[in-house]
């Protein structure tokens, strides 16, 4: 048996190995600012997504939020038990259910909008704003290439994203 072939260049500087160091760090130091509010990482995630598309059913955002309709149907169990959100009965069809904010949760969101920008603010520190703003284009335009248009549900820009 051959050895494997050595990977043809340092993988420390591949767009997908960055891309993904950066953001499990992102979220990583997100997770320890945000420690004290009392919500998981998954649970921010719900009302993250829950605040820009209120009154979305729980099939479709459990597609945006790449998970399970069982493992959402749980978390959205425990958010609205302590008040973070509501389920009310989608008018045009009395199967389904619609999530909504409450009242209580606005206060922790914009809390957590706070800590969002502070961590964007510490990972790009020292960039100039035209190279922030370049970045962010980049970003998108690989987006854009990767993404099938037809199916791309995670419309995710960077000002909403903790």
């Amino acid at each position: 048996m051959s050895p494997a072939p050595a990977p043809p260049e340092d993988l420390d500087r591949t767009l997908g190995f960055v891309l993904h160091d950066v953001a499990r760090l992102l979220r990583k130091r997100f997770d320890q600012r945000a420690r004290g509010l009392g919500l998981t990482r998954s649970q921010w995630s719900v009302l993250a997504h829950l605040a820009r598309h209120e009154g979305i059913n729980q099939t479709a955002l459990a597609e945006i939020l790449e998970v399970e309709p069982i493992t959402l149907a749980r978390m959205v169990d425990r958010l609205e038990t302590a008040g973070w959100i509501q389920r009310r009965n989608d008018p045009r069809d009395r199967r389904a259910r619609l999530l909504f904010l409450t009242e209580k949760a606005h206060p922790m969101l914009a809390e957590m909008w706070v800590l969002g920008r502070q961590n964007r603010e510490e990972a790009m520190a020292g960039l100039s704003q035209d190279c922030r703003n370049r970045l962010i284009e980049t970003l998108l335009l690989i987006k854009a290439n990767l993404s099938d248009r037809g199916t791309d549900t995670g419309n995710t820009g960077s000002e909403d994203r903790p």
